[in-house]
């Protein structure tokens, strides 16, 4: 009796600690080779944050993660590789919504990503454009679903949808009620627009720190509330690099401290075409950045709280702008995480 006491003891333990730590390895040495098989295998109910440990390799998959308090945690940055080529206009062409239409998509909450390189990498593959049918919403002048439209072109047929070589295509993209979201040493990269695009506008709260996104028009676009800290912003369009929306609530912001821009000659820093609030602190900015500051797009109506766009020592290399100097209408200290999510949430814990 007392072995079997033993016995199941030890099995419990084992059990305990396999449900709180996977291992995922292309070569079969973990409890998985694919990662979404070890994001399947998870219990949906728990509130205890389970581990998933990916080792070093090309993982072609695409994540579709609807359970919450989960870490993806790589062995190292540069050799976790997760990557699909998807640009958003052909999922939309077969699908009513964009979750799939990233690498890695996501509607639970709680979640962490650490070392690992994200990749949507269509934009850096295709050869050219192209035009596809395109039966569903998205394929009809003006069309929009849930609140977020499919951009359409003069040019474009009804029932018919051309896809750019450098449209949106998403790395990452999460769906609303998928908040406290914290992700640290990840790379995201895509040959298009909206590489980043953390979207809950009614409570997403988003925390990035040393983490390096690259990617074509708005390719940093978190709706509510966003923190990045240390990060590197890599551009490849004339139009904007960062976005934000803050439609639902006055105090939603997006916060960019000690963050370094670098982007093709005459790239634009950033824009929004709703309510929006950004703070830019301790930033660094390459030569090629153009003499534009962060601009409300004219098309689209004046946001009822206006213009709210501060900066706190952001520099240039090859010399400061006039619209980037020092405004800040409160005392730089205060600008912390804790500030930044209200108390409602804090990351660092």
């Amino acid at each position: 009796m007392k072995n079997i006491i033993t016995f199941l003891f030890w099995g419990l333990t084992v059990f305990s600690s396999f449900s709180q730590k996977i291992t995922v390895a292309k070569d079969g040495s973990g409890a998985f080779k694919s990662i979404q098989d070890a994001i399947n295998s998870l219990d949906s109910t728990t509130t205890k944050t389970r581990t998933i440990y990916i080792k070093n390799g090309v993982y072609s998959e695409k994540l579709m993660i609807a359970k919450s308090f989960i870490k993806l945690e790589g062995q190292s940055e540069a050799g976790v590789i997760i990557r699909i080529a998807q640009p958003r206009d052909i999922w939309r062409c077969a699908n009513t919504d964009d979750y799939g239409a990233a690498t890695i998509n996501v509607k639970g909450h709680d979640l962490t990503f650490e070392k690992l390189t994200v990749l949507n990498d269509y934009g850096f593959t295709a050869k050219k454009d192209t035009t596809i049918i395109c039966n569903t919403d998205a394929g009809g002048v003006g069309a929009a679903n849930k609140g977020y439209a499919i951009h359409r072109e003069s040019s474009e047929e009804v029932g018919k949808k051309v896809v750019r070589k450098d449209g949106h295509q998403f790395a990452f993209r999460s769906m609303p009620g998928a908040t406290r979201l914290i992700f640290k040493n990840c790379t995201f990269r895509a040959g298009g627009g909206d590489t980043v695009s953390p979207w809950d506008v009614e409570g997403g709260m988003f925390y990035f720190k040393d983490c390096t996104m690259e990617g074509g028009v708005d390719f940093y676009c978190p709706r509510g509330w966003a923190w990045a800290e240390n990060c590197h912003f890599v551009c490849h369009n004339m139009n904007a690099a960062i976005w934000h929306d803050g439609s639902n609530h006055e105090s939603a912001k997006t916060v960019l401290k000690n963050c370094t821009f670098e982007g093709d000659k005459g790239y634009k820093l950033g824009r929004y075409h709703r309510p929006a609030q950004f703070y830019l602190l301790d930033c660094q900015f390459d030569e090629n950045m153009a003499d534009a500051e962060i601009y409300h797009v004219s098309s689209s109506p004046m946001p009822q709280w206006g213009h709210r766009v501060y900066y706190q020592n952001c520099h240039r290399k090859a010399g400061d702008y006039q619209w980037h100097a020092n405004n800040f209408t409160i005392d730089p200290k205060t600008v912390t995480v804790q500030w930044t999510f209200e108390g409602k949430w804090n990351p660092l814990k």
